[in-house]
């Protein structure tokens, strides 16, 4: 997880950034599963479904700036948010749901994992290991912001984009499909955790 995010820090592509940024998400979804506790488990599922929504987002919004600019070099971007303030701003929030601010999913699904694992035999590697697991989400707030502040609030790197076209209809239509659930389930989570919950309950005692 640490590892995954550090990476992303070092890249300059989008698409690198996305994909080094999902080694760390979903070695937390492990972690959770390696912890054997039914909370880091209800964790782990709804990380899984939060970090399938945000990834589906953050390519979609990657496809639509490379379709305008021809390029996914951050060092090439610039000033998103004032000519293309719709997917600007989209990327601004899905950035934050991406770190886990609360009223986001992925806010519901880390607290989940990191106070199912903390809880977990509650001896001292444990607690450690978690504060370690803890540190990637710092990190994670680094790339993603420093991510976010130059492409979408920096200066313009160059005068060729200022007449790039607007988001479409359909484009806007299947971002906010993606965005409605995202947003859903950190505001009203209690339904599908009691949903998980139960289904973990029989899985749980079989493997213990």
């Amino acid at each position: 997880m640490v590892y995954g995010a550090f990476s992303a820090i070092r890249q300059t592509d989008l698409k690198y950034i996305n994909a080094y940024a999902s080694v760390s998400h979903l070695g937390l979804v492990l972690f959770a599963l390696l912890t054997l506790n039914k909370i880091a488990w209800n964790g782990a599922i709804i990380q899984s479904l939060s970090h399938g929504l945000l990834t589906a987002m953050f390519f979609a919004l990657i496809g639509m700036i490379y379709g305008r600019t021809h390029t996914r070099d951050v060092t090439k971007l610039g000033g998103m948010m004032k000519i293309l303030p719709f997917i600007g701003a989209i990327y601004v929030i899905t950035g934050l749901a991406y770190l886990g601010l609360p009223g986001f999913s992925g806010f519901v699904a880390e607290m989940n994992i990191f106070v199912g694992a903390f809880q977990q035999n509650s001896d001292t590697f444990n607690r450690v290991l978690t504060i370690l697991v803890v540190s990637s989400i710092v990190v994670t707030s680094v790339y993603i912001l420093r991510l976010v502040g130059k492409i979408m609030m920096g200066p313009l790197e160059t005068n060729e984009v200022n007449d790039l076209p607007k988001a479409t209809w359909f484009e806007k239509t299947g971002i906010l499909l993606l965005m409605i659930p995202v947003i859903g389930i950190g505001v009203a989570p209690f339904w599908l955790s009691e949903m998980i919950m139960k289904s973990l309950e029989p899985f749980i005692q079989g493997v213990l």
